[in-house]
């Protein structure tokens, strides 16, 4: 293809512009080769013609789909006007602020704040490729993170660009991405120190310039270590040429470093009064610039921010604080003022308070700071010269000096840094960020640019190299031959600064001599190189600077200054001065030491992979160019000795304006940061590579049918582009992509947009032509009709006169006469004959009524006499009815009096005994009483018999004293007074003795009264209660009078009883027979059973053709929807049963016809047997009624024995019968409880057995109508069966009546079958309460055809408690197999939901029945602890995950549903509630295990999540689910060598695997449906999040067609939602965040309509989401329109009074919040069964 041929008409190119650069210009007429001009037409429609030459054409401009791109070298014409256009386009329309440029990230500086650095974006760009998403810091962040982590080679990020681009905040934001990333798992937070170092040395190198607020003003490269598993664990900083001459000079609008400003802020404070500092614009060296405020930026606050930094460090207060005074002192010391003393001398004033202070802060001597300011010492080898300096001079060497001690200090700060950064162990990678100064050029340059550009040239040396390599690589990969590129080699100006005897060497060697002068110099150099080497130039208007050629542009430099900035030197005696200080810090600085090597050169261990020339080290040590270029040195071999990646910031505009685009300054630093270059040198081979699949999709319109059947796409690739490109060289087919020279992809994409052209005009020429052709028939149709018309109408008028029309006129009359003569006619007919037909039809109705009304009447008679007939019957059973319940009543009433009267007796006889016992303890009393007043009366006798003795005995001493009187004469007197005086005394004392016994007596005769007449009246009462029973059993005897005549009755059907209790009797006998019987029935319906199973798997192998064919179109999954919780409980373990009764199911109904005649068969016969099961219900209703009636009637005997036992008794034998009585009532319900317990035995299993026969009868009958296939024999047995157990109790055996029964037996067994009856009455409830629990049962089974062939009722189940027994030391063992060895799959399918739990609970249980605390609290914890440890040991595994959060979530249901709290209780059954515990309340336990179950919740969600997300973005936007519509955009992205693609190909059909995976594994471990919608919800909101995430992070997935496919992705989940039956779990709302998106994508973007409808529509995204997506909106075809800058803007508008989250990202970590529902389990305790392989026999069932 000529060149020409791309210069054709409506092609559009780019001419030189002096205000844009570049413009374009559509070509107007096609190139011919030989014309001398290019007739174009610019975009304002002028006409130009443009003078070209055949070499020179202008460039041409790449079609409008290619603009925009990512990457600059994807762009199919490489030149500078694309490259400033696609900048112009991304950075001013689309807001894109990073660009690549093959492996260079190009980052323009918005100057605004983006929200595109949160911790979101930071994961959303971990573990992707470089590439597969929008270009980025944090892309290149991580490439080299992933080449460090994969390749163990350690990485370097080159961040340049000059001053104001933003090179700092790029390097701190590489670094905070290495911090978030990689954060270490220590206490020690070392990537928080890494980060806090930032501020620090922007606080002490950085400054405001003109070009940037915060510029920092030295170069830094900072390694951070990683250990083996790539974390942070220390940091290390080198720096590079500090612009100490800032601290003593600004220019206008410049300022000194940040931190002199931050502390003159703070003086105020406490803290910093000491230091006698007030405002910046108080000191000379920060007010030079004249403005010390910076807006937008509070120093104050700054300050406190740089203290923190130095503590988070670990820098104390004191260190800080000696920090701060090294800073005042040197604002100080620019305040001194120096005096002029003559013409030759000056001085400074010892009193000058500002001297004063800096001496104070540094611990100087004022005197000799004062004299050695102002002189200079010079040493000979003869003497020691003191010599004055001017002014001048003395203010230099201030200068000098301020400059030397910020230097030390900078120096020191660094060192501090690193020290605490250092770390302990071994390094086993490092990052380094190179944070350096770009090329700059200025009105005037001096020593400081000369080195940064010096600097660059050898960092632009080896981007060469690299970026050769590169190619080289890729080449070599891809199986290309290589040929040599010529690409620009800086090496030449290298060696003009720093070879031997370059410009470097030239200034050292000039800086030795004692006069050495910058004119010298520069005389040097001009006589060395001017003429000599081309890069060097002497500038024509000036005699004291040079010019060199630098890569980027030429350099002119001014030689003033050059060597004072190069020797860097202070005054001895100053040094002496401050050496000699007393602030250690500042002595420090300045001590003598060997020059200490670099704090890197122990630790990196590199070598070079490239030859570097090294510096000359025997000279020249303590310059600061030697010290420059072996630092330099250092850093070139290091970056050799790494992967180097590239950030080239730019500043887009001087006046710092938020995305203004100034072409001019932005080409200028294109070419000086050598993007420019690496387009060269792509271009120069084949910039353009697609793969064979990018290739195929997008020209796959460009192959013709032939090309399009070969099934080789590589090979299809390769004939079409031979048919379309003719020069093979423009082109080269590698192993896997297609390379491409530049122009040619553009050449392709014309021919595409030329065949779409064509077919497009195909498609319209076709369209259009069927339109005309559609209206041309419509329109011609028109004028036949039209025309049809008009003729008939002239037709008419020519045919039509006026005789004609009165003819006409006549004869239409005469035809209305004579019509209507005809249809009145015709009318009369017709109503005569509707009259007649309606006389006989009303005839006819009204005899039919009157015959009805008749037969009515009639029936209402006999109606009347028929209903008044059962009525009548009705009533006399009703009255037979109400007089047995009357007759009942009042025979329980008389039983219930007779048992009081019998109560009231027993009271009276226990009263008799008392009173009996009372009345001989009171006459026992008396006779107490009796015998001590005899006693009194005996001892009265005593006394009196002794007093007369007494008297006697007197009377003898007194005969005998008289007859002594004369003896005694003289004592007479006395004795007879003495005599008086006794007598009187014993006088005295008897009668006392007297009334004291007449006193006893008196009292005892009154009690004795009192007891007799207490006696009495006891008596009394006793009579009259005894006379009260008296009358009582008069009353009885003539209630047995009034009773005797019913017995007598009666007889007669105590006769028949006895006929009927032998019957009875002999009956129970054959109940043994019963019972063999059903056995034998029993066996007998095995065999039917196994039988039936035989010829069901025998039809089963018959049919199962059918049944395939059937089950093809058959979905089993709807089957278990439509099957209930309890059909599901009752299939069998293996579930292959109930498919294939599903089958039969469907196979018999296709084979009805063949068996239906057999059903009917069977229906009658089943018909039969319910007929005769029901008659042998009746039959057992009649004999309880017969028991009832029997009942009933020995109640009455029983009544009137124990009248006819109470009668002619007295009273002091009545509590003898009535014991007597009682001890008989003993024993004879002793006895009928034996006999009823051993009949109650034998009944029972009759009854039983029939209602399972029964029911029984049913589910066969049931069986018998789904299948039609039981064997004739099989019913014939059954029917059998089930009859002579009917026939049985139906006819048995007459037994001879017993005779000579004598009354006693008679009333025993009257008794015990009034007992009797009670017990069959409460045996009767018990049955009908079981058959209505079977008959329910038996409704659930019938559902089932194979379980109902296969269950039969245990003949003796026993009743279980719902509780397990274990021993104590079986806990371990049971939380050993139940918990940490349990295995969930296998298990899950054969047993209930939750079984691990309701077994822990029952468990539990047993330890709340048996009251222990201990033994609960014990097996709880160990349960918890276990539950925990196994999710703890399996926490990556999503079975084991949903199957323990299945079982805690079930034991926390049972702990609730059985804690007897009534909020829980409702939802019981009655059993249910009888299992609740009774002594524990385990609310606290349940607590815990809610907290349990929510971190198993969130654990599981992190697991899914971890699965999920890796397939997110391949499966929702990558993958084409619509075939066809997408068609890859030639994007020519080049990856990186090392970048490896290792990503799988993942389909939306993945996405829905996986969700299905999950819900299965859910619904299989029996998880909650509540949970199971949460689980949904949150992995929906995770899918919508991470796929919108990742749309606002690519601009190449902004287009109409991929919003198509991203809402049919979001179909296929929402018909998935719909297919699990989980559209109320709220997931669907979770994507609408991402459908609007997609929405937005594909909706209409022009009008002011359009942008109302955006703003209106899209409220689930925020404004800068909206935002985003419409700048990044990408079209994959030239049809499709950008959208108009100016349309944003009206959205934005519209959005600006949302006030919604500023966030772009949505935050994928965030979690919903879980609630775990209760659900009662319907699942009995005592019905609860463990299976073998839970490996549990140490528990038993209770």
């Amino acid at each position: 293809m000529a060149v020409a041929e791309l210069y054709a008409q409506y092609n559009r190119v780019w001419i030189p512009d002096p205000e844009e650069v570049w413009k374009s210009a559509e070509i107007a007429k096609d190139y011919r080769a030989g014309d001398r001009v290019l007739r174009l037409l610019l975009e304002d429609g002028t006409e130009l013609d443009y003078p070209v030459d055949p070499g020179s054409l202008p460039p041409l401009r790449n079609p409008d789909i290619l603009v925009g791109e990512n990457d600059l070298t994807a762009l199919s014409y490489l030149h500078e006007p694309a490259v400033l256009h696609n900048l112009r386009i991304r950075f001013a329309e689309s807001k894109l602020i990073y660009t690549y440029s093959g492996i260079i990230l190009v980052a323009m500086n918005p100057y605004k704040q983006l929200p595109i650095y949160g911790d979101a974006i930071i994961h959303a760009y971990s573990g992707q490729n470089m590439g597969d998403m929008d270009p980025h810091i944090f892309a290149v962040a991580e490439e080299a993170y992933k080449q460090m982590a994969r390749n163990n080679r350690n990485q370097s990020i080159i961040v340049s660009g000059e001053s104001g681009a933003g090179k700092t905040v790029s390097a701190r934001y590489a670094m905070r991405y290495f911090a978030t990333v990689s954060k270490s798992s220590s206490n020690a937070h070392v990537e928080d120190k890494v980060l806090a170092s930032n501020p620090i040395t922007e606080a002490v190198g950085n400054a405001k310039t003109t070009r940037n607020d915060n510029s920092s003003r030295f170069g830094k490269y900072t390694e951070i270590s990683f250990d083996e598993r790539n974390q942070i664990i220390g940091a290390n900083m080198r720096t590079y040429l500090l612009e100490k001459s800032r601290v003593v000079f600004q220019s206008e609008n410049e300022r000194n470093y940040h931190i002199f400003y931050q502390l003159c802020a703070s003086a105020q404070q406490s803290e910093f009064k000491h230091l006698k500092l007030g405002s910046a614009e108080e000191f000379n060296y920060t007010r030079m610039g004249g403005n010390t405020v910076i807006e937008g930026v509070n120093d104050r606050a700054d300050m406190v921010e740089t203290q923190k930094t130095f503590t988070l460090l670990g820098f104390k207060k004191d260190f800080q604080m000696d920090v701060f005074k090294i800073v005042a002192a040197i604002l100080h010391l620019g305040n001194v003022q120096v005096t002029t003393v003559g013409n030759e001398r000056s001085s400074v004033s010892e009193d000058d308070s500002h001297l004063k202070v800096f001496c104070e802060l540094l611990g100087l001597e004022t005197s000799k700071v004062a004299q050695w300011l102002c002189n200079r010492k010079i040493v000979t080898s003869s003497e020691t010269v003191v010599k004055p300096m001017t002014r001048s001079q003395a203010i230099n060497a201030r200068d000098a000096l301020a400059k030397k001690i910020y230097a030390h200090l900078f120096d020191y700060i660094v060192e501090q840094i690193n020290q605490a950064l250092h770390f302990s162990g071994k390094q086993h990678t490092f990052i380094g960020v190179l944070d350096i100064y770009g090329f700059e050029t200025f009105d005037v340059n001096s020593f400081e640019q000369f080195c940064i550009n010096y600097a660059n040239e050898k960092l632009q040396q080896q981007f060469n190299l690299h970026v050769f390599k590169l190619e080289q690589e890729e080449y070599m990969k891809e199986d290309i031959p290589w040929t040599l590129i010529d690409f620009y080699d800086n090496q030449p100006v290298i060696d003009l600064i720093e070879a031997k005897m370059g410009i470097l060497e030239l200034l050292d060697e000039e800086c030795l001599l004692p006069h050495g002068t910058d004119e010298n110099w520069l005389q040097k150099l001009y006589n060395n190189f001017v003429n000599k080497n081309s890069l060097f130039e002497k500038p024509r208007m000036s005699n004291s600077s040079f010019v060199i050629q630098h890569f980027a542009d030429k350099v002119e430099y001014q030689c003033e200054g050059f060597l004072e900035k190069n020797r860097d030197t202070v005054y001895d005696m100053l040094v002496e001065i401050l050496r000699a200080s007393k602030f250690h810090l500042c002595a420090t600085f300045f001590q003598e030491s060997p020059v200490p090597s670099s704090p890197f050169g122990a630790m990196i261990t590199v070598k070079s992979a490239k030859q570097v020339i090294k510096p000359n080290t025997k000279h020249f040590r303590t310059t600061v160019g030697n010290k420059f270029r072996s630092s330099l040195y250092l850093l070139m071999e290091t970056l050799n000795a790494t992967t180097p990646h590239y950030v080239r910031c730019i500043k887009p505009n001087d006046e710092k304006m938020p995305f203004e685009f100034d072409s001019k300054r932005i080409v200028q630093q294109l070419r000086a940061c050598g993007v420019l270059e690496t387009i060269r040198i792509s271009a120069q081979s084949y910039p353009s590579r697609w793969t064979y699949l990018e290739f195929y999709s997008r020209y796959g319109i460009l192959m013709t049918q032939q090309e399009l059947s070969l099934s080789d796409k590589k090979e299809v690739c390769k004939v079409v582009l031979h048919r379309l490109i003719q020069d093979s060289n423009q082109y080269q087919f590698g192993r896997t992509k297609i390379f491409f020279r530049a122009g040619q992809v553009a050449y392709l994409e014309k021919l595409r947009l030329d065949k779409l052209r064509q077919d497009c005009i195909t498609i319209q020429k076709h369209v259009r032509g069927w339109l005309q052709r559609k209206k041309f028939l419509r329109e011609r149709q028109a004028a036949l009709t039209i025309q049809r018309y008009f003729r008939g109408q002239q037709t008419v008028r020519k045919a039509i006169t006026a005789t004609a029309l009165k003819e006409a006129w006549a004869a239409i009359i005469l035809q209305k006469y004579c019509r209507g003569y005809l249809v009145r006619n015709l009318y009369q007919l017709i109503r005569v004959a509707t009259i007649t037909i309606q006389a006989h039809t009303r005839g006819f109705l009204a005899r039919r009524q009157y015959r009805k009304l008749l037969q009515e009447h009639k029936a209402v008679i006999l109606q009347k006499y028929a209903r008044a007939w059962l009525a009548r019957r009705r009533f006399q059973n009703i009255r037979r009815f109400v007089l047995n319940i009357q007759l009942t009543y009042r025979v329980q009433r008389l039983q219930k009096k007779l048992e009081d009267q019998n109560r009231e007796n027993h009271g009276l006889v226990e009263k008799l005994t008392s009173l009996a016992a009372l009345r001989v303890g009171d006459l026992e009393k008396v006779q107490k009483l009796e015998a001590e007043l005899e006693k009194a009366a005996t001892h009265r006798h005593s006394y009196e018999e002794k007093g007369r003795r007494y008297r006697d005995t007197v009377e003898e001493r007194l005969s005998k004293l008289q007859k002594h009187n004369a003896e005694l004469e003289l004592q007479r007197e006395r004795a007879e007074q003495m005599l008086q005086e006794k007598s009187e005394e014993l006088k005295e004392k008897m009668d006392k003795l007297t009334r004291q016994l007449f006193d006893d007596v008196q009292k005892e005769e009154q009690q004795r009264l009192l007891l007799e007449k207490g006696f009495e009246l006891k008596t009394q009462a006793y009579e009259k209660q005894i006379e009260s029973l008296r009358e009582e059993i008069k009353t009885l005897k003539d209630e047995r009078s009034q009773l005797h005549h019913q017995l007598e009755e009666e007889q007669v059907t105590s006769d028949s009883l006895k006929g009927e209790v032998a019957r009875l009797s002999k009956q129970a006998k054959t109940i043994s027979e019963f019972e063999k019987e059903i056995e034998l029935l029993q066996a007998q319906k095995i065999d039917v059973e196994k039988h039936v199973q035989s010829q069901k798997r025998e039809m089963r192998e018959r049919m199962s053709e059918v049944t395939k064919q059937l089950l093809e179109s058959y979905d089993i999954e709807d089957v278990r929807s439509r099957l209930s919780v309890e059909d599901l409980e009752h299939l069998n373990e293996d579930g292959e049963l109930w498919f294939a009764y599903e089958g039969l199911k469907k196979a018999t109904r296709v084979l009805e016809s063949h068996f239906q005649s057999q059903k009917d068969c069977y229906e009658k016969e089943i018909e039969g047997l319910n007929f005769k099961v029901v008659h042998l219900s009746q039959e057992i209703n009649h004999l309880q009624k017969l028991f009832r009636e029997e009942t009933d009637i020995n109640e009455s005997i029983r009544h009137e024995v124990t009248r006819l036992t109470s009668e002619n008794m007295m009273i002091p034998d009545f509590k003898q019968q009535i014991s007597e009585l009682e001890r008989q009532k003993e024993d004879l319900e002793s006895r009928l409880k034996e006999q009823a317990e051993k009949m109650e035995g034998k009944l029972e299993e009759p009854f039983s057995h029939l209602n399972r026969v029964r029911e029984e009868e049913r589910m066969q009958r049931k069986a018998a109508e789904a299948q039609s296939e039981m064997h004739p024999e099989g019913k014939e047995r059954l029917v059998g069966m089930i009859q002579e157990p009917h026939e049985a109790i139906r006819f048995p055996k007459k037994q001879p009546e017993a005779e000579g029964e004598v009354e006693s037996i008679l009333q025993e067994e009257a008794s015990r079958l009034s007992l009797e009856k009670r017990d069959l009455e409460e045996e009767l409830d018990m049955k009908d309460r079981m058959i209505r629990k079977l008959q329910d049962q038996v409704k659930t089974l019938t559902k089932t055809i194979e379980k109902a062939n296969h269950a039969h009722l245990p003949s003796g189940s026993k009743e279980y408690l719902g509780m397990l027994e274990y021993k104590k030391e079986d806990e371990g063992k049971l939380i050993q197999n139940l918990i940490l060895d349990l295995k969930p799959r296998g298990v899950v399918v054969n047993m209930i939901p939750g079984l691990p739990a309701h077994i822990l609970f029952m468990c539990v249980r047993y330890a709340d029945s048996l009251n222990d605390a201990n033994m609960l609290k014990s097996l709880m914890n160990s349960a918890i602890n276990g539950i925990k440890h196994v999710v703890k040991e399996h926490f990556e595994d999503l079975e084991m995950l949903s199957f323990w959060l299945s079982n805690t979530c079930h034991f926390l249901n049972c702990l609730k549903q059985y804690s007897g709290e009534e909020e829980f209780m409702k939802y019981n059954s009655p059993q249910q509630n009888k299992n609740c515990l009774n002594n524990f309340d385990l609310t606290e336990y349940r607590q815990i295990l809610s907290d349990v179950a929510i971190r198993i919740y969130h654990q599981f969600i992190i697991v899914m999540e971890n699965n999920l997300q890796p397939i997110i973005v391949p499966g929702m936007l990558e993958y084409e689910s619509l075939q066809g519509i997408s068609g890859l955009k030639p994007t020519g992205f080049r990856k990186r060598s090392s970048s490896i693609d290792d990503t799988d190909n993942y389909t939306m059909t993945s996405i829905l695997q996986q969700l299905s995976y999950f819900y299965s594994t859910m619904c299989q471990n029996g998880l909650d449906p509540e949970i199971v919608r949460q689980v949904v919800k949150q992995l929906f909101y995770l899918v919508g999040a991470v796929t919108l995430n990742s749309l606002l992070l690519r601009k190449d997935m902004c287009s109409c067609r991929k919003g198509m496919q991203i809402r049919c992705n979001i179909s296929f989940l929402e018909e998935w939602l719909k297919d699990k039956n989980l559209q109320n779990s709220l997931a669907k709302e979770t994507l609408e965040p991402l459908s609007q998106a997609a929405w937005l994508l594909q909706v209409k973007k022009t009008t002011d309509s359009d942008a109302k409808e955006i703003a209106q529509c899209c409220t689930s995204l925020s404004a800068v989401q909206i935002i985003k997506i419409l700048n990044s909106y990408t079209p994959i075809d030239d049809f499709e329109k950008r959208v108009n800058p100016s349309f944003v803007r009206k959205v934005q508008a519209l959005l600006n009074n949302r006030g919604d989250s500023s966030q772009l990202m949505l935050d994928t970590k965030y979690h919903f919040q879980v609630t775990f529902p209760f659900t009662a389990s319907p699942h009995a305790l005592e019905m609860t069964q463990i299976p073998s392989s839970f490996k549990l026999g140490f528990l038993r069932r209770l």
